[in-house]
C-alpha cells in the first residue's frame, strides 16, 4: 500500500529544493530563457503554480475544475497563458499553490479519484505526477542557471510515472502501443540497484537513475546520456517516451547537453 503521506513529504522536499534555487534572483534572472524554446525560468515557475492551483481545485472544487476544463477543450494551446505576474511576486504565489496542493492531497479521502485533463488519478498517482513535474520544470531553471543538482532517491518516483506513461507516449503521437514489456533496470542515487517492469523480458533499458529521468521527462536527448537500450522497442521508448501529459514535447537537440551537464 502507498505512503501518501511519504509521497506528500517527497513532492514538498521537491517544491522546497527549487524554491531554494529561486529565493534570491534578480529580475534578469527571472527572465532569462531555458532550454525550453520560448520559456524564461519566470514562465516555468507560473506554469508550476498554474498546475497546482489546478491540481487542488480538482481536489477540492470539481465544479470550478469543470469550468477549466471546458476553456481548455475550446483553447487547448492558449488556456494556460497566465496574467502576467511580477517577478517579485512569482515564488511567493507558486509557494502558496504548493502548500494548498499538499493540504489538499492530505485532506482528500482514501479511495478520492482527481479528475484531470485526461483520465481521473489517484491521489498518489497525482502526488507523484506534481512531484515529476516539479522536478522537470526544475531542471529547465537548473539549466538556465548553469548550475546542478544532486540526485536524490525521489527520482524513483519519476522513473515510475515514466514507466507506466510509456503508452501513452505512443498514443499522444498517434501510434499503436506495443504490447511487448520494456524492463528497466537503474543505477539509484545511493548506488543500489532499482528494476521496473517484468524480469526477463526481452526489451531492456539499463543506466543511471537520473539520465533516464532526464530522457523521459524529455530534458535531454538518449544521445547525450550513457543510458543503455536492448532491443528496438526499448531505444524507440527513449527516443519517443514521455512522462507528462500532453503533445509531444519537443525535446532537447542531440549534442545539446554531454553527459556532464
Amino acid at each position: 500500500m502507498v505512503d501518501v503521506h511519504a509521497l506528500i513529504e517527497d513532492l514538498r522536499a521537491e517544491q522546497e529544493e527549487l524554491a531554494g534555487l529561486l529565493t534570491d534572483l534578480d529580475d534578469a534572472a527571472w527572465a532569462r530563457p531555458t532550454p525550453a524554446p520560448g520559456w524564461s525560468i519566470a514562465d516555468q515557475v507560473a506554469h508550476l503554480s498554474f498546475f497546482d492551483r489546478a491540481a487542488r481545485l480538482a481536489l477540492t472544487g470539481p465544479e470550478g475544475f469543470d469550468a477549466l476544463l471546458t476553456k481548455a477543450m475550446a483553447d487547448p494551446e492558449g488556456f494556460t497563458e497566465p496574467d502576467p505576474v511580477p517577478a517579485e511576486r512569482l515564488l511567493p504565489e507558486w509557494k502558496e499553490a504548493a502548500g494548498e496542493l499538499r493540504t489538499a492531497l492530505a485532506e482528500a479521502p482514501p479511495g478520492t479519484r482527481v479528475p484531470w485533463f485526461g483520465p481521473p488519478m489517484s491521489v498518489p498517482s497525482k502526488a507523484t505526477a506534481r512531484l515529476m513535474e516539479t522536478w522537470a520544470h526544475g531542471q529547465d531553471v537548473v539549466d538556465a542557471l548553469g548550475v546542478r543538482r544532486r540526485p536524490t532517491a525521489r527520482l524513483r518516483h519519476v522513473a515510475h510515472i515514466a514507466v507506466r506513461a510509456r503508452p501513452f507516449s505512443y498514443l499522444t503521437r498517434e501510434l499503436p502501443a506495443p504490447e511487448e514489456p520494456v524492463r528497466v533496470e537503474l543505477e539509484a542515487p545511493d548506488g543500489s540497484a532499482w528494476h521496473l517492469g517484468p524480469a526477463g523480458a526481452d526489451q531492456v533499458v539499463t543506466g543511471n537513475a537520473e539520465e533516464f529521468c532526464l530522457v523521459l521527462t524529455r530534458r535531454r536527448h538518449p544521445d547525450d546520456t550513457d543510458l543503455r537500450a536492448r532491443g528496438a522497442l526499448a531505444r524507440e521508448w527513449l527516443e519517443i517516451g514521455q512522462a507528462f501529459a500532453g503533445p509531444p514535447g519537443e525535446g532537447r537537440r542531440p549534442g545539446q547537453f554531454d553527459t556532464e551537464s
